[in-house]
């Protein structure tokens, strides 16, 4: 790939579902839409920003090795942003009231919040918000220029 971040590009990210029906209904307590153009009784593409999606396939359809079971084994960890520091709650607790577990409490970084759940199939899912600043200039910038700020004239 010459230019690996060229804007026209997607994600999918694929993970298995026991019931697509039930994880579908637990994503859209969280706020999730659906594109209908890509979902049938085996899968459910769901829109996470732009042009990145997460596929939610029916065991059947994602399996073509073994399995691993995510509620004992890590699968991996994903991760999608929210606007604010109380969306990351409010996502949280929609998660927890929608039948997901809480996978550990809350980090806080000054720059960067998050929370992370297990959803109902035990995939693990963190939600985060990140200061615009830090996010363009990076958390060891932003810290700097934070310090600098906060410096007496």
């Amino acid at each position: 790939m010459t230019n690996p971040a060229h804007p026209g590009r997607m994600l999918f990210v694929n993970i298995p579902v026991a019931d697509l029906e039930r994880g579908k209904a637990f994503f859209a307590d969280l706020g999730f839409g659906f594109n209908p153009n890509f979902t049938d009784e085996t899968a459910a593409c769901m829109l996470v920003g732009e042009h990145a999606f997460v596929m939610l396939l029916s065991r059947e359809k994602f399996a073509k090795l073994p399995m691993a079971d995510p509620t004992t084994h890590t699968l991996g960890l994903y991760c999608f942003s929210v606007s604010s520091r109380d969306e990351v709650d409010a996502v949280s607790a929609a998660a927890l009231a929608a039948g997901g577990s809480e996978a550990d409490g809350a980090e806080d970084y000054g720059f960067m919040y998050s929370r992370s759940f297990f959803d109902l199939d035990g995939h693990g899912w963190q939600v985060m918000w990140m200061d615009p600043a830090a996010a363009e200039q990076g958390p060891e910038a932003f810290a700097a220029s934070m310090q600098d700020a906060d410096a007496p004239a």
